[in-house]
Parts: structure tokens; sequence; C-alpha cells
């Protein structure tokens, strides 16, 4: 391919658009043409992560900037909720691609968006009514045939992609019994964004380990939905959030009731044919010494099975970086499956450890 993709990014001064800027650096196809951020326009994007001099040293734009208002092949909203909603329909007609890390687009119905939006006590009037149901699910491992043909991808939640990717080769061959699903879930604090807030100051983080959003998380949506779309049958979870005080990483383990006697063997066989077509899901037996470092930098997700016939329960342990499968690097990815490029393409290499 001689002509590189044009690429946006709106946000590109958080850690969603640090990561895709990190990422498409060494995307063999792509290149970036304009960074916009609604904090230090003015400023060059090395002025505010200095270990991109010399690599990136591009002006942040203010999104009324006319050099942001150019046509791009695909636009990237590393942004908050009501962002994406409000802009894409403009990228759209402009001829863009877009994929969007917020909830906006995560969902094809108003009434799921308003479920969603409600779980958060935000306004349940999507902006953009109209575009949902052209808009597809950007989990590639699930959605790939969908996701290349789509032009608006909405980018899964995190925990979210670390609960249905464990989760669904158990759905799908009916191994669990769908209202005994737990799902017990730990993200680094990189998790919470950029913007400071109290409760991540460094004496209130340190040693700190503390569950959130018991009433009912946003992400459960997703979850129940895509597991229940996998089966075939409605599916109920509980799900606990909780924060770690490391940086980055997901760690959730999940737990079901069998529903028939199966040996950890079997279910390795079922994971591993689920995921044969998938480059970035490594399915791992109950012995293997993996953890958050393993996957630390890196576009995979590491499953570890367990079968207790003791008590009759499927465990399952699934990881991720927050920032990489779970944010950025699943974003590139679905960009390499909407444009066709090698699904690997600037996302095949080994991660920071230690």
């Amino acid at each position: 391919m001689n002509k590189k993709i044009k690429v946006k990014v709106v946000g590109a001064t958080g850690y969603g658009g640090l990561g895709i800027i990190d990422l498409l650096l060494r995307h063999p196809y792509a290149e970036i043409g304009a960074l916009v951020a609604r904090e230090d326009a003015g400023r060059r994007i090395s002025d505010v992560y200095p270990h991109l001099a010399g690599y990136c040293d591009m002006p942040i734009l203010a999104a009324d900037d006319p050099a942001a208002q150019g046509a791009f092949d695909v636009v990237f909203f590393s942004t908050p909720d009501r962002v994406g909603m409000a802009d894409a329909k403009r990228e759209l007609a402009l001829g863009a691609k877009v994929i969007d890390y917020s909830g906006d687009f995560r969902f094809t119905t108003l009434a799921a968006y308003q479920d969603y939006a409600t779980r958060l006590g935000r306004d349940p009037n999507h902006l953009s009514p109209e575009l949902l149901g052209t808009n597809v699910y950007g989990l590639p491992e699930l959605h790939r045939a969908e996701i290349a043909r789509a032009n608006l991808v909405g980018n899964p939640g995190c925990f979210a992609t670390s609960c249905i990717l464990g989760l669904s080769p158990a759905a799908k061959a009916h191994l669990v019994k769908p209202q005994s699903i737990v799902c017990d879930c730990k993200s680094g604090v990189s998790g919470a964004g950029k913007k400071a807030k109290p409760q991540f100051h460094y004496p209130e983080r340190c040693e700190q380990i503390n569950a959130y959003r018991l009433s009912g998380h946003q992400h459960v949506c997703e979850v129940e939905r895509e597991l229940s779309l996998q089966g075939g049958e409605d599916v109920k979870i509980i799900f606990t959030a909780q924060v770690l005080p490391i940086s980055r990483g997901i760690l959730s383990t999940l737990y079901g009731d069998l529903a028939r006697d199966v040996t950890e063997q079997e279910v390795l066989d079922i994971y591993r044919e689920f995921y044969a077509g998938s480059a970035f899901v490594r399915v791992l037996p109950s012995t293997a010494a993996t953890g958050t470092m393993s996957v630390r930098g890196t576009n995979r997700c590491e499953i570890v099975v367990s079968v207790d016939q003791r008590v009759r329960k499927l465990r399952i342990v699934s990881i991720i970086d927050n920032l990489v499968k779970g944010q950025a690097g699943q974003a590139l990815q679905n960009m390499n499956v909407m444009f066709g490029f090698p699904e690997t393409a600037g996302l095949d290499k080994p991660g920071m450890y230690p």
C-alpha cells in the first residue's frame, strides 16, 4: 500500500488519545493528520508528553481550527460521553469512518442507550439517535464481519471487554447457568482517566483497594447483552468493580455454576476453538503463571480456565491492559478491520515487563 490513511484524534491529550498516538506512530498504513483537544491547544503534543519529542511534535488544535476541519479517513473520538454523539455526524458526512471510545455508540437502539445513561445518572437523550442502528459494537473477536462493513464503531468498555471475552465461549457452549454468573473485576487507577480527582490523590490511593458503583455499573449492560446474544438466552450477572493501587491493568475473575459435568481440558478445548482465529486472545490452563504484568502494554487478553469439580463451578480469569485492549489498542484493532488491514498491524508487539 503506497498511500497511508489520514487520521484525526479528538481528545488527543488524555490517556486514550496518547495511547492511539503511540500506536499510530508505528502503524505501517496510517499517519496522524490532526490532533484535537480542548486543553493545551496551541502547544505541541511533545510539550505535553515529552517522550514523544522527535517522534510526534504536531500542534494540538482546537476543534474549530481550520486545520482540524478537513476530510480524514478515520476519526478517533477519545472523549467523554456526549462528545462523539454531537460531532460524529459531521465527520461521517465528510467521508470519515468514526471510532468512538465512549458509551455514545455502544448501543444500537435508543432504549438500550437510555438504560446505560440512566445507570450513570446522565441525560438519557441521545444527540444523534438516527445513527443508532448504523453503528457496530467494536469487539472484533465477536463482531469482526460487522465491523468490516461499518462506518461507525463504538469501542467497548474496558471492564466489559475483559468479561465478555472471558465468558463468551462458556455462554455459547451453555457451560454455565445463565443466572449464576459473578464478575469480580479489578482495575488500575488509569481507568479513571487523566483528570485529577481527590480520591485518586496519591495519599488516598496508595495501599487502598475499594469497590465502587455497587448499585449498578454501566458496563453491566454491555456484558449481559453480548453474553445473551452468544447463548441465545437471557443472561444476568452480578458485577463488582474495584480499583487497585496500580497504574494499569484489569484482572476479572469470573464465576458460574456448571450446567453440566465438564473437565478443565474440555473447557480449554472449547475456548481454544472459539478463539482459534483471534490473534490477541491467549487461552491458558489453571496452572499458568500470568497476571496484569504479562499483558502490560499489549493488546492481548489472557484467559485462564479453571474447573472446580468440588463445588461445580467454572472459574475464568480474564486479564487485559485497560489502556490498550481495553481502549486504544482495541480502537486500532477496529480500524484495521474497518480498512481491511492485517488485524495485528501496529499492535503485534511484546509487553512492557516488568
